[in-house]
């Protein structure tokens, strides 16, 4: 038995005091901090230090097997255990083969074996003509399945026309299943080159993720399928958005560090460690995302970790065109949000709800994301005044926007299922479990 005491940890919604009484790999009870208590050790966090559950992130692109020289289980993990983040779920495209049937996920699972830091699930894909494997992958417990509204950048992993998502939606819908989309239209993005970043972002409008939402929404209403918008970036969706769950769609929606913390006036031109689709754009963008977050329209933050090799970034051209689209931020996704978000006049609680409880509830993990008597004992000690300038990442590749940026709040202690996380890999791999939110319902 361990007690963990700390005069500020985010319980409940709240932030307050309270003593985390931990029995193997469960929390036994959340206690009045000074209540005495038998336990074998006893941890106290010191005055500047909060008590955070594990973060749970699920939008990560680990890329193995097949492209595990872009990052792979062992680096992503360790990242995300460095960046107080305790669970992650993996995206099904960029590895090879996709996982997209149940043979793939089998292949990815043995890839992931014994290498991970932290816990990690998997997301199946949903690619034309693969309707039939994707009750399957339900049964062999993915989390859900991505698909494309458009080209997503790799060949093995093609779009879904408006017929495939129909047809897509109705055999998710049919067994109680998630569907989560990248939405752009194709049909208005067209092809940017150059050193530019208005160029870029000219190319991707806000106007293409407008038209891909209101088609996912569309299907949804005509399937009763349960739907997820993965990585926001255009506020101009958000009334679309906001009425649809008013009308009671089972929709969600995620949004990324990078678009609540970074802006296209800032970004130099040829500086393409700053290149994902959809883009980041403008301030006041920026600023109305921020707002949807508030008002309870976006649901959560997610990284949307999604490292290349150097090269692939081509910074020796800057050419926005060719360099691969994908900003590596698992480790440091915590202290960039924050340091937005207390600026803006948010908490750690906020915080903690928006980066760990809704992502968990997203996924149906009931015991994780929260601090909470039965839930696994992962936890994290954060120190959120204390300054640091992004320097070394255990990503596989540094490239990233963030690099030398001076960000608030350290992670200086991460528990993973009541054991701190240290060079042993003791990750389990998920499956999916718990029931499904209420279709309508905002999650909790």
């Amino acid at each position: 038995m361990i007690v963990v005491r700390a005069q500020r940890a985010v319980v409940d919604g709240t932030e307050r005091p309270a003593a985390v009484l931990v029995a193997g790999e469960r929390i036994e009870a959340v206690l009045p901090v000074d209540l005495p208590v038998e336990a074998a050790e006893e941890v106290v966090l010191a005055d500047d230090e909060v008590l955070l559950p594990g973060l749970v992130d699920t939008h990560v692109h680990v890329n193995e097997p097949g492209r595990t020289e872009w990052e792979g289980f062992a680096t992503a993990t360790r990242a995300a255990a460095a960046g107080g983040v305790t669970t992650i779920v993996d995206m099904p495209l960029n590895a090879l083969p996709p996982t997209v049937d149940v043979a793939a996920l089998q292949t990815k699972r043995a890839a992931a074996a014994g290498q991970c830091a932290v816990d990690v699930g998997f997301w199946g894909g949903a690619v034309p003509g693969n309707a039939g494997e994707l009750a399957a992958l339900h049964a062999e417990g993915v989390f859900g399945v991505k698909c494309f509204l458009l080209d997503s950048g790799v060949p093995e992993f093609p779009p879904l026309s408006v017929d495939d998502l129909v047809t897509a939606c109705t055999a998710v819908a049919a067994h109680g299943g998630l569907l989560i989309a990248h939405a752009e239209d194709g049909e208005l993005v067209r092809a940017a080159a150059g050193r530019r970043y208005a160029d870029f972002v000219a190319s991707r409008p806000p106007e293409a993720e407008d038209g891909a939402i209101a088609t996912l929404l569309r299907v949804a209403r005509e399937t009763g399928a349960r739907v997820h918008v993965v990585h926001l970036s255009a506020a101009s969706a958000l009334p679309r958005l906001a009425a649809a769950r008013a009308e009671g769609l089972p929709v969600t929606v995620e949004t990324c560090p990078h678009y609540l913390a970074l802006t296209a006036e800032e970004v130099p031109d040829g500086d393409t460690r700053f290149k994902c689709c959809p883009p980041v754009r403008e301030a006041a963008n920026r600023d109305a995302l921020w707002q949807g977050l508030a008002d309870g329209v976006i649901d959560m933050v997610v990284s949307d970790h999604s490292p290349s090799p150097p090269a692939l970034k081509h910074l020796e051209t800057g050419d926005f065109g060719t360099a691969w689209g994908g900003i590596a931020s698992l480790q440091v996704g915590l202290p960039v949000v924050w340091t937005e978000a207390r600026r803006r006049g948010h908490g750690l609680a906020d915080v903690v709800r928006w980066m760990a409880e809704r992502p968990a509830a997203l996924v149906g993990l009931p015991h994780k994301g929260r601090i909470a008597a039965g839930g696994d004992a992962d936890l994290v000690v954060f120190a959120p005044d204390a300054p640091f300038a992004v320097g070394d990442l255990h990503h596989r590749h540094p490239v990233t926007p963030y690099a030398g940026r001076e960000l608030a709040g350290v992670v200086r202690r991460t528990w993973l299922r009541g054991r701190p996380v240290d060079a042993t890999p003791r990750g389990r791999l998920l499956r999916r479990e718990g029931a499904s939110r209420s279709p309508g319902k905002p999650l909790s």
